[in-house]
């Protein structure tokens, strides 16, 4: 195990992958009573100054006095103490916190505007990085006049941005939605181009002696190429794409979603809350990544497989349903009846995934 770039068995990764969660979950609970307080049991006793009191007039100042003299009188004349976890809260509390965030707090319904947000930021940077950075990065005249300004995207501070895009956009799920696409898109755009100069020569030369013309060279060789290394880039940038819509989602947050009630939950010091939220985030998008590793394998298999798997192509169609259902949601909210058309529409391609998927498996199975 202790092998440079070893292989594990599968009861091995099985075995050390439960063992590193338990190892994290003490690690949590050492933190968590590490930074621990207690508390005397007496009325009246305050944890926190009141945040109206922040101020340095001599009025704020007097009343802070008065309030920490108050405490310190109760703690010192206190004869029973509980424990509070301030800082970092107990695995426990955070479980428990779960009830309510369902009940009370709508957990489900925030977390699906949040996905909702993020999907619709990932379709409109796709969307425009992709014949951008085709177009720049394989015409001589685009990428001299532009490759050196999109390569100075990357070092835009994005979140001191946030108050251009009010301006532009203004507070509702349209500066959303355009923030985060174009967190993504100064990303994103320089890694096309890469990956467009990434594509071997081999390649471009064996469909020029075949006679190919430009755009058969781009749909046969380039496209291909960059867009199967890109969707890895893209997974790449989930985690960006998350903290940008929950730092967004913390304007109107009438609005609803994720970040809207992190802020919420923070201004209530209810940090238990905070926790079990910030774990429902990193859950979707493990979800998120471990969809995209299987689009990878399914729409470009040849990455993965040395022959063609039975069932493959009603997969890629079913992909390509749901993404084109998808695009009409987008471009077509208030349509009537876009609802029930995008529902029908989606059952049917999960349909076609699944009997794609069983014939997949199956081929798979006979080749071993």
């Amino acid at each position: 195990m202790f092998e440079l770039r070893g292989k594990l068995s599968n009861v091995q990764q099985i075995g050390l992958g439960i063992s590193g969660v338990v190892i994290l979950l003490i690690v949590w609970w050492v933190l968590a009573e590490a930074f621990s307080r207690q508390v005397p049991v007496v009325e009246g006793f305050n944890t926190e100054l009141p945040s109206t009191l922040t101020g340095d007039s001599l009025a704020n100042t007097a009343l802070r006095d008065s309030i920490l003299r108050a405490d310190s009188i109760k703690f010192a004349n206190a004869t029973e103490f509980r424990k509070i976890y301030p800082i970092v809260p107990l695995p426990t509390e955070v479980l428990a916190s779960y009830s309510h965030l369902f009940s009370k707090d709508n957990l489900v319904g925030n977390a699906l505007r949040s996905i909702w947000l993020n999907l619709k930021g990932y379709f409109w940077a796709v969307l425009l990085c992709v014949p951008i950075g085709f177009t720049i990065g394989l015409f001589p005249l685009f990428k001299g006049l532009f490759s050196k300004p999109v390569d100075a995207l990357r070092y835009l501070p994005l979140t001191a941005l946030i108050g251009v895009f009010i301006i532009w956009f203004g507070i509702y799920d349209e500066m959303k939605v355009a923030f985060l696409a174009f967190g993504i898109i100064v990303f994103l755009l320089p890694t096309v181009i890469s990956r467009i100069d990434e594509v071997e020569d081999v390649y471009t030369a064996t469909v020029f002696t075949l006679g190919a013309t430009n755009w058969q060279t781009i749909k046969t060789v380039f496209f291909p190429a960059v867009m199967s290394k890109l969707l890895d880039d893209i997974r790449v940038l989930t985690a960006v794409s998350w903290t940008y819509i929950i730092v967004a989602e913390y304007i109107n947050k009438d609005g609803g979603g994720l970040g809207a009630l992190i802020y919420i939950k923070r201004r209530l010091q209810q940090v238990p809350d905070m926790f079990a939220i910030i774990l429902v985030i990193v859950l979707i998008g493990f979800l998120q990544d471990m969809i995209f590793v299987y689009l990878g394998r399914r729409l470009f298999p040849y990455r993965h497989y040395k022959t063609t798997l039975n069932g493959n192509k009603e997969v890629r169609y079913g992909v390509y349903l749901l993404l084109a259902i998808f695009a009409m949601a987008v471009f077509l909210p208030h349509v009537p009846m876009i609802g029930t058309i995008a529902l029908i529409g989606s059952l049917a391609a999960i349909v076609f995934i699944l009997f794609g998927e069983i014939r997949v498996q199956s081929s798979l199975r006979n080749q071993n």
